[in-house]
């Protein structure tokens, strides 16, 4: 028995008690909160060292936690280690022997029931770094015969139901991070032993005085180098103490951290009953915050009785994902580079205490095994003593100076800095090296830390730039660690991910490095490639954007690529492609669930349908889903009553119905249901559309556009053109671009002729206070090319006469908003009319003297032809049976009445009835007209 297992003698931190509470009087004048914080503290020391069950405290990725761990499992061999993690995290351990560390524990579920639809996903990540001292206990545990390993801390569904339902999912611990550099994405993390004061005032304090800027910083001068190599009595007090100070300092409901504790304390009250084992034989490792709980659970003796509460019936799924230095830190709120100056200092701890860690065996990137060095001798039994007092008492004790280490980081970081293109020297290593002793001096430390050497380097070397990609500050912790990135192993992997990695072997890439490869598919040469392509299409549908990038090859309705080139990055997004995993066990099942949850959301819409159709087709090739998909988006366009989707859905069943027509079964029934549906649909809500405000032009235009693009398959279908005419008759727009909209609707159904739009314009750019609205009128009139494709000359006529007839001094002015107003809401039909207008002006300059415009000949020609018809055997004969030409106007549609005669102006039609009678005698003869020629 060690000193360590012998429970301190009552009274054994009465003295500290009392000179706690007299610096109290001291400093406050009376006892008052101070005295009783204090006082406070330790109790929760003594009550923690008292407890039967052996508490362990720790800190997250401290490297002291983690000697210490490694000290005391070597001396005290437990037979059972209770571990302060989500006790359905534990499967999840055992495959940790297949992972290069840092990695994360993951819970993800998409399936939110039972918990708010806006907090979907839900995701929680337990970050593993070998430094820390739970894996030290797990690797421990799981290579030594005969120990047990149990996890008792609350389930990841209770992490969301004890979760507070107003701040939504999040919990202080988490924090949004972009997927390039967090690898958690916005996942809730957990870890072991948050000691991080939730009291700014007094992190402010700790900081200003302690001479640092974050709170890494402080902690690992005043905790964690003082803690290195202290004995395990004296760690454990410390670090109780802290926990209970923090504690006892927090603001806010603690509510969650004591159903955690009570929780905790339940489930190893209830294992170690069911299992009749020895409390001697058991170590708890939770965090120091939890070490000296308040809670009536607390304890062995306790016989206080906490209900839980049972899971949701949400599904979740359980995998590992790649972690990283960086991810941590930014996860939990650490300075730059922490976790990675923690590592150093393990490495170091390790090397100076000769200690010999404890590994998972056959983990990738772990030391071959070493001989074990022997198991520290125990200690006699004896009275734990009060080493809380003298501790706080001493000033800290702190290294020498190494001289040799600091010199060897101040030559590497100028040779890292010299590649990385700054102009550095010997000179500046020099400098360094002395401003690092400055530094630490300043700050009253004996020996410059990590901290101190970094803000050196950042003074004597980088200057007024950064040459490279990487700043001074990042050089620094490349050379002291740098970000470590961990990688999932192929065994454990979901199913999913290992199916991806065998049907990609073709390609003859290493899928699990970081960098990106280029593949190259000549799928023409070799067309066993072409189940490859169609997986990275697949891949690219459903990962993050940078994991697959092709540089070559297209994939699109009806398209095929003959040589394709990608750019993959499947190692560096393992995090992606695990949560895939979890979802189904092929790609193109979980392709097939999210088109279907897309379509059947409560706000999807006809846009979204059509677009998983087509994803269907283009990815998965299959009609049947197709069908299916096609159903629910006619059902989502009748049910409508907006149509703010009307472009997106004009363009997409443009191109299905154009896809359709290619193939050798035709258009399937939902399309023609679709089509039928949306005429009717669209000229329902037409009229309003034209009037209501928060209606954009785009979208009175695409519904025209299919109305009036659709329309000989509507037709043929049974629908009413009578109904889009009076649609557009009801129609009453205030808007100028929705009123030249309506012009163009009626000029396409006839009901507005050339002439009179032509009249409407002119008059439009003839008066001063209808101009400054010309460019909106434009801008209707280009949207409506789409619908009425006739009007390109006009548009071009119109902007022609614009630019010909209206003074600089209202031109200038409005041409810009002329611009800006094309840019906005019509930018992709401007090349149309550009190409319109090239056809229309002359290509050369010399010819621009002469050109007419056809404008010009036109209205030339309706002049001529509203003149009085001069007289002549021709009209004389019309004039005199007027019923056939009636007849012919009226089957034509042509609406007019007759001109008078008037005296021939032109005689070349009377001259040559003249010199050739012949032709009018027998039309004569053969009207049955007697009649002599003139």
């Amino acid at each position: 028995m060690t000193v360590s297992d012998i429970r301190p003698a009552p009274n054994t931190f009465a003295a500290l008690r009392d000179q706690l509470a007299d610096a109290a009087v001291a400093f406050a004048g009376a006892p008052g909160a101070a005295g009783d914080i204090l006082a406070g503290i330790v109790d929760d020391v003594d009550r923690a060292l008292t407890e039967r069950l052996e508490i362990f405290p720790v800190c997250h990725h401290s490297p002291a936690s983690g000697l210490a761990m490694v000290r005391r499992l070597r001396e005290k061999q437990p037979s059972v280690i209770y571990l302060e993690l989500c006790e359905d995290l534990r499967p999840l351990l055992d495959e940790l022997r297949n992972c290069r560390l840092p990695v994360a524990l993951q819970a993800f579920a998409t399936d939110t029931t039972g918990f708010p639809a806006d907090w979907a996903p839900l995701s929680v990540v337990a970050p593993i770094t070998e430094s820390s001292a739970e894996y030290q206990a797990i690797a421990y545990a799981l290579d030594t015969p005969g120990v047990e390993l149990v996890l008792v801390d609350r389930s990841t569904d209770h992490v969301f139901q004890w979760a507070p339902t107003a701040e939504s999912a999040q919990t202080p611990d988490e924090g949004e991070q972009p997927e390039d550099d967090g690898l958690h994405g916005a996942a809730v993390g957990i870890e072991i032993g948050d000691l991080r004061p939730r009291f700014a005032e007094l992190e402010e304090h700790l900081l200003h005085h302690g001479k640092v800027r974050h709170w890494s910083e402080w902690w690992d001068q005043y905790v964690e180098q003082p803690l290195a190599d202290a004995d395990y009595d004296t760690y454990r007090q410390v670090m109780v103490m802290i926990g209970s100070l923090f504690r006892r300092l927090r603001r806010g409901s603690t509510a969650e951290d004591e159903d955690r504790e009570r929780y905790m304390w339940t489930r190893m009250r209830e294992h170690l009953s069911a299992g009749k084992i020895d409390p001697a034989r058991v170590l708890y490792v939770c965090g120091a915050a939890h070490a000296a709980s308040p809670v009536e659970q607390f304890g062995l003796e306790s016989d206080a009785a906490f209900e839980i509460s049972p899971r949701s019936a949400t599904t979740w799924h359980y995998g590992l994902i790649p972690s990283s230095h960086s991810a941590i830190e930014a996860q939990f709120g650490l300075a730059g580079g922490a976790v990675s100056i923690a590592a150093a200092t393990w490495a170091k701890g390790l090397r100076r205490g000769r200690v010999q860690p404890f590994q998972l065996e056959g983990q990738p990137g772990a030391k071959k095994a070493t001989k074990k060095l022997p198991l520290l001798p125990a200690e006699s039994e004896a009275e734990v003593a009060d080493q809380l007092s003298g501790f706080l008492s001493r000033p800290p004790v702190l290294d020498p100076l190494d001289e040799a280490e600091l010199l060897e980081w101040s030559v590497d970081i100028v040779r890292l800095a010299r590649r990385n293109g700054y102009l550095a020297s010997t000179a500046d290593a020099i400098a360094i090296f002395e401003t690092s002793i400055l530094l630490a001096g300043l700050r009253n430390r004996a020996r410059p830390t990590p901290y101190d050497f970094q803000d050196a380097a950042v003074t004597c070397i980088e200057k007024d730039r950064v040459p490279g990609r990487r700043d001074v500050r990042r050089l620094c912790e490349i050379l002291l660690g740098g970000d470590r990135i961990g990688q999932v192993g192929y065994a454990a992997l979901p199913p999913l991910a290992r199916d991806v990695l065998d049907r990609l072997q073709p390609l003859g890439l290493d899928l699990s490095k970081r960098t990106l490869q280029r593949a190259l598919l000549d799928l023409k040469a070799n067309p066993d490639l072409r189940p490859c392509s169609d997986l990275l299409w697949l891949l690219r549908r459903l990962l993050p954007q940078d994991a697959l990038r092709p540089i070559m090859g297209s994939r699109g309705l009806g398209e095929t690529s003959i040589q394709e080139s990608w750019d993959i990055g499947l190692g560096k997004y393992q995090r992606s492609l695990v949560e895939l995993g979890y979802e189904g066990v092929s790609v193109e099942q979980v392709l097939e669930q999210r088109l279907r949850r897309a379509v059947t959301a409560p706000d999807a819409t006809a846009a979204v349908a059509l677009g998983a159709v087509e994803d269907a087709l283009v990815y998965l090739g299959s009609v049947r889903l197709a069908g299916e998909l096609g159903n629910r988006a006619v059902e989502l366009l009748a049910a409508e009553r907006t149509v703010d989707d009307a472009p997106v859905v004009l363009r997409r069943i443009r191109l299905l119905l154009n896809y359709f027509r290619s193939t050798e079964g035709g258009l399937p029934a939902w399309c023609e249901r679709f089509v039928t549906a949306g005429y009717s649909h669209y000229c329902t809500l037409l009229p309003t559309a034209f009037a209501a405000e928060e209606t954009g032009p785009a979208q009175v235009a695409a519904m025209l556009g299919f109305l009036f693009g659709m329309e000989n398959l509507a037709l043929s279908l049974g629908c009413d053109h009578t109904q889009l005419e009076l649609a557009v008759l009801q129609s009453h727009p205030e808007a100028p671009a929705k009123v030249a909209l309506l012009w163009a609707a009626r000029f396409q159904l006839g009901m507005l002729t050339m002439a009179e739009l032509r009249e409407r314009c002119d008059a439009m750019l003839a008066n001063p206070l209808v101009l400054p609205t010309v460019p909106h009128y434009v801008s209707g009139f280009v949207q409506a090319i789409d619908p009425a494709p006739a009007l390109k000359p006009f548009v071009v006529e119109l902007l022609s006469k614009a630019f010909g007839t209206l003074p600089d001094a209202v031109l200038l002015p409005w041409l810009p908003k002329l611009i800006t107003t094309l840019k906005d809401q019509a930018g992709d039909l401007i090349p149309g009319l550009v190409r319109e207008a090239a056809r229309t002006f002359p290509g050369a300059l010399p010819a621009v003297d002469a050109f007419v415009p056809p404008w010009s000949i036109e209205s030339a020609t309706v002049t001529m032809s509203t003149a009085a018809a001069p007289s002549g055997p021709v009209t004389e004969l019309l004039a005199a049976h007027p019923a056939a030409c009636d007849a012919l106007a009226g089957l034509l549609g042509i609406e007019g009445s007759w001109q008078q005669t008037g005296s021939a102006g032109h005689r070349e039609v009377t001259d040559l009835l003249d010199r050739f009678p012949a032709t009018a005698a027998a039309l004569a003869t053969q009207l049955g007209v007697s009649a002599a020629p003139s």
